[in-house]
């Protein structure tokens, strides 16, 4: 059975965003600003539902899916683009995967004890982020 990600978590580090932004064609200024921020995440996960919120101090960027559902995904916040968007479990990892203009774009999660860790993909980059659980 998958784990159960509800949970609030902080920041801890990243590495690597600046060219994951840049496989996304994120102009210079706004990928400065971004490698700057230090998002908190949010997750509700109720059965197969679930909420992912990124939270910011210059945005917000909310998901709000069922797992194994196709649905198109407005990423025009993010990078001006829409995808088709599935997110489903691979054993411990709930994976996310965006059909659209870019090549490998897609997510993971997975916890490693109180930490959850996520990994970005675009085209040939690779971001990786970690959070520590607070409630």
């Amino acid at each position: 059975m998958p784990p159960n990600l509800t949970g609030y978590y902080r920041f801890v580090s990243q590495e690597n965003m600046d060219n994951y932004l840049r496989a996304l064609d994120i102009n210079v200024v706004l990928r400065k600003l971004v490698c700057l921020l230090k998002p908190d995440k949010e997750i509700i996960h109720t059965g197969d539902h679930m909420v992912i919120r990124t939270i910011t101090s210059l945005r917000n960027y909310v998901m709000d899916f069922d797992l194994g559902v196709q649905f198109e995904e407005d990423l025009g916040p993010v990078d001006g683009r829409k995808c088709q968007t599935t997110v489903s479990w691979e054993g411990d990892q709930l994976v996310c995967e965006q059909l659209g203009e870019k090549r490998n774009r897609g997510w993971r999660h997975w916890l490693e004890g109180d930490q959850l860790h996520l990994r970005m993909t675009a085209e040939d980059e690779v971001c990786v982020q970690v959070f520590q659980k607070v409630k």
